[in-house]
């Protein structure tokens, strides 16, 4: 599985389930995720091989994406996607058989909603992560409108989500 967590909002805005992900597929779930949410400053992850592939690292280069690998055997340096890991283990992953890859894409995608949108978290002042990120997602756009008012032509302008 490829779990990715929005350092910022606490959202898992993804998460692939394969037998086998490789850099290529690691690239084609970037490509969708950015192309939804824009593109990030930089990606934090392990040095797992996906990670670190030269394809991933060209083509992050390439549209500008840092990266920010932490320390072998230092997993408190991703501790965002960490305490994810262990309330996806617990809540779901030991809760679960899945008899074929397919139904563990369904059951693993409606428990990853559930989390987004129903499951408040005290780091977020009680909000859930699709609510604080839907919340700073309309700031954004009121801090924009002083900006719309000097443009008289704009017909819509969009804010990403800070990252």
């Amino acid at each position: 599985m490829l779990v990715i967590i929005d350092e910022f909002t606490r959202e898992c805005i993804g998460l692939e389930v394969s037998r086998k992900l490789s850099s290529d597929d690691f690239i084609d779930v970037l490509v969708d995720l950015f192309a939804i949410r824009g593109v990030p400053k930089f990606i934090r992850s392990d040095n797992g091989p996906e990670f670190i592939a030269r394809r991933v690292r060209e083509f992050l280069d390439s549209i500008d994406v840092g990266t920010s690998y932490i320390e072998p055997g230092s997993p408190w340096q991703n501790g965002y996607v960490e305490s994810f890991n262990s309330k996806f283990r617990d809540e779901c992953l030991n809760c679960e058989e899945f008899p074929t890859v397919q139904e563990a894409r369904v059951m693993i995608e409606q428990w990853r909603q559930s989390y987004n949108h129903r499951r408040p978290h005290s780091s977020l002042d009680g909000l859930t992560p699709a609510a604080f990120a839907s919340h700073c997602a309309a700031l954004t756009t009121v801090a924009a409108l002083p900006t719309l008012k000097r443009h008289s032509k704009v017909e819509t302008i969009t804010q990403p989500i800070p990252s």
